[in-house]
């Protein structure tokens, strides 16, 4: 009986550096467009919270005729621009008990119950009001800003968000 004499082989230099330069193309590649995606991901949370306010202050037109007229303070507390807190993970607390006590808010039936990465204020008008959305997404001292208004003609209550621009923040 013959015995083979086993060899064990392993990866040659040149094959394990061809595998890493192949990732370090795709994480060049991969890791810009993941960000991108991120930030743009956070992004949608403005927007969702003003159409909120949006369509409660177009039930409120629909049942009194009028938009709600009190003021909504800035909520959450913002500090500086944004929700920049090192021990929050950049997110603003989450303050439902705040947004019940003001007036504007409640009347608006709106609160927000978990953190967030913007802050939010709303300026009264029985036919007209505006309200926006400010935050910080990556903490570098430039705020993006949405924009809500709405108005009533001939008494029909309409409401138009305004977005960043694209390359904003």
């Amino acid at each position: 009986m013959k015995l083979f004499k086993q060899t064990h082989r392993g990866f040659t230099l040149i094959e394990l550096m061809i595998v890493v330069a192949i990732i370090g193309i795709l994480a060049a590649v991969a890791i810009p467009a993941f960000m991108d995606y991120m930030k743009r991901a956070k992004k949608t949370e403005a927007a969702l919270q003003l159409n909120k306010i949006g369509k409660n202050n177009k039930r409120v037109y629909s049942e009194t005729s009028s938009f709600v007229n009190v003021a909504g303070g800035a909520l959450p507390t913002a500090s500086g621009v944004g929700c920049c807190f090192a021990a929050s993970n950049n997110h603003c607390p989450a303050l439902p008990a705040s947004f019940a006590a003001d007036l504007g808010w409640k009347a608006l039936d709106f609160q927000i119950d978990e953190p967030s990465l913007f802050f939010y204020t709303y300026v009264p008008g029985t036919s007209t009001f505006s309200a926006a959305a400010q935050g910080d997404l990556d903490c570098d001292g430039t705020p993006i800003i949405y924009s809500l208004t709405g108005s009533a003609v001939s008494g029909n209550p309409a409401v138009t968000l305004v977005e960043p621009a694209v390359n904003a923040d």
